[in-house]
């Protein structure tokens, strides 16, 4: 390797490592910030960092192509550059404290440059270049606390460690409630055998809540230790925020809807993201590495782990590709693997008349909800270009369906399915086919009062679903209901809601004056669920949703900026302040 080309290799490798650097350090100080959002209640500013902070990874993702553009042509660059730059880079990585987060920055410059055709190990980092030793750096991330003592001073000792720049609203009373609600939980017994409390160092914000997250250690069992914070806010001139204790969760299922994959990502700041994940996985090890990456906030690194862990799972598997369950989509063919807990969704070439959206109105859409905050109430979608599917593992209907309607997203080669552009998202039962299967008539209810639910918590996050029949929502197996269908989604105040006339002729609204943006919600009784007898109960629990004054309440809530309260976890917990 002669000077120039190794000169050459060392300033693209720091180029994309300062792009890097640039990205984590911006990301960072956003993060940072939102302890004094939440201090503050700057709750309409906290939904504008949560943008901003997604849209980092772009802004200097593109800065750093155009910087290597300065260097070299990387076209004319023939492939033994491009080995030589990943081993360079490797070795430039070795004591980086966010290798695995450079890793994946590294293999976006590469994607950007040749638009994701050259996709494998040898040229990027598609496996990862070592196994992380979790726990080797715990210090760096947790507050470890003495037992010995009583409850109440372990607790006071928990408070000391972090420090906010405003005063509690009560604290005693705050120490008095976890104190009882710890008692209640364990008993005697199992208290004095509790050796080590750990909490995690960063606190964890989001919307309008921030988490101490941690775990009680047991020699027998662990359990999550979260302790929720809220801010009650100064209603007067003078009035200062301060800080309220809302709850104490200690079940894993608390802490799983807490990290739901329905929900906006935490800001958390750490400088050892892999640490934190490692120190979560331990408390939820029922949730993939990805998922919790992608609950950071760090959601590019999410999807290369979860590319992994799904090459992985298909060197494990045999089951074939195959088209998903449910009633097929206008906009979206949606096919899954059955043994794989997501689904996948390609944007169909054409659209019926009754879809009066382009392909770019959907991708839009997509975004929209990429950026809101989801509630709990809408999946996360992961967008890929060039997803590679092994062909022999398709089943021959689902390649001549895609062939028939996706055309222009399919390139097949012999060995493979590439498919141009695709969403990823989790499964779930698609709420019709559950209505259509459940024999017990309380789930039943249950399920359609949470689909009211889930509607009303979209209309608070000022988002209106649009197209709201019950195939397009799904129930998890906690029995959560999240909408999924996205390509009629917007903005609550982009839509005129009204009232139907007065009028005997069922066909009344055929000669209305209708506009594109009009939307009559008596009819939602029509279209939301199918069958009469499932109508009437959905009508019963939630009549509301059906009426032009609801969603005008709504849209005026909307106008004046208020952010509601979103609590993830079981209102029953909620300490009484």
């Amino acid at each position: 390797m002669n000077n120039t080309h190794s000169s050459v290799l060392n300033k693209v490798a720091y180029l994309i490592l300062h792009g890097f650097d640039k990205s984590y350090r911006w990301h960072s100080r956003i993060t940072r910030d939102a302890q004094q959002r939440f201090e503050q209640a700057l709750w309409q500013e906290t939904q504008k960092a949560v943008k901003e902070r997604i849209a980092i990874y772009e802004r200097t993702l593109a800065d750093a192509v155009g910087e290597i553009y300065q260097q070299v042509f990387p076209h004319q660059e023939n492939n033994q550059f491009w080995l030589d730059l990943k081993t360079r880079y490797q070795k430039i990585l070795s004591d980086h404290p966010q290798y695995e987060l450079a890793e994946t920055f590294y293999n976006s410059v590469l994607g950007r440059i040749f638009k994701h055709q050259k996709i494998n190990d040898d040229m990027m980092f598609i496996m990862p270049t070592r196994c992380y030793l979790a726990g080797l750096q715990r210090h760096l991330v947790v507050h470890s606390f003495d037992t010995s003592g009583t409850v109440r001073r372990m607790l006071e000792d928990i408070f000391s460690q972090y420090h906010f720049d405003i005063a509690f609203h009560d604290m005693q009373r705050d120490l008095q409630h976890l104190d009882g609600a710890l008692r209640a939980r364990l008993n005697r017994e199992q208290l004095a055998s509790v050796h080590t409390v750990e909490m995690l160092k960063p606190v964890f914000y989001r919307s309008k809540s921030a988490y101490l997250i941690g775990r009680i250690c047991m020699p027998d069992e662990t359990l999550p230790f979260v302790i929720p914070l809220s801010i009650t806010e100064a209603r007067n001139a003078g009035e200062k925020h301060k800080i309220v204790v809302e709850a104490l969760l200690t079940e894993r299922q608390d802490l799983s809807v807490v990290f739901s994959f329905a929900r906006a990502y935490f800001m958390a700041d750490t400088q050892h993201p892999a640490e934190v994940v490692a120190f979560l996985h331990e408390l939820l090890p029922h949730k993939k590495k990805f998922e919790l990456y992608i609950a950071l906030g760090l959601y590019k690194h999410g999807k290369t782990v979860f590319y992994r862990n799904f090459l992985a799972h298909l060197e494990e598997t045999n089951d074939q590709f195959a088209i998903a369950p449910g009633i097929r989509g206008l906009v979206m063919a949606v096919f899954h693997l059955p043994s794989y807990g997501v689904v996948f969704k390609i944007i169909k070439d054409e659209f019926p008349e009754s879809k009066k959206i382009t392909r770019q109105h959907v991708k839009d859409c997509y975004k929209l909800v990429k950026m809101t905050d989801r509630v709990g109430r809408m999946a996360d979608t992961h967008e890929y270009v060039n997803f590679r599917l092994p062909r022999h593992r398709i089943e021959q209907a689902l390649i001549d369906e895609l062939l028939d309607c996706c055309a222009n997203s399919i390139e097949l080669t012999d060995e493979e399915v590439i498919i141009k552009h695709l969403y990823i998202e989790r499964k779930m039962t698609p709420l019709n086919i559950f209505l259509e299967q459940q024999t017990n008539p309380a789930l039943i209810t249950s399920a359609l009062n949470d689909l009211g639910l889930c509607i009303k918590q979209i209309a608070a996050a000022h988002i209106f679903a649009g197209d709201m029949l019950h195939k397009n929502f799904g129930i998890t197996r906690g029995g959560r209901v999240i909408f999924y269908d996205y390509d009629e989604i917007c903005y609550l105040t982009e839509r005129e809601f009204r009232t139907l006339p007065k009028s005997d002729d069922p066909y009344a609204i055929d000669t209305l004056s209708v506009g594109p943006t009009d939307v009559f919600p008596e009819q939602f009784e029509h279209f939301i669920v199918g069958k009469k007898h499932l109508k009437q109960e959905l009508k019963a629990l939630h009549g509301e949703i059906m009426t032009a004054e609801y969603w005008q309440g709504m849209q005026a809530q909307s106008l004046k900026g208020d952010v509601p309260d979103f609590i993830p976890y079981n209102q029953a917990k909620r300490f009484v302040n």
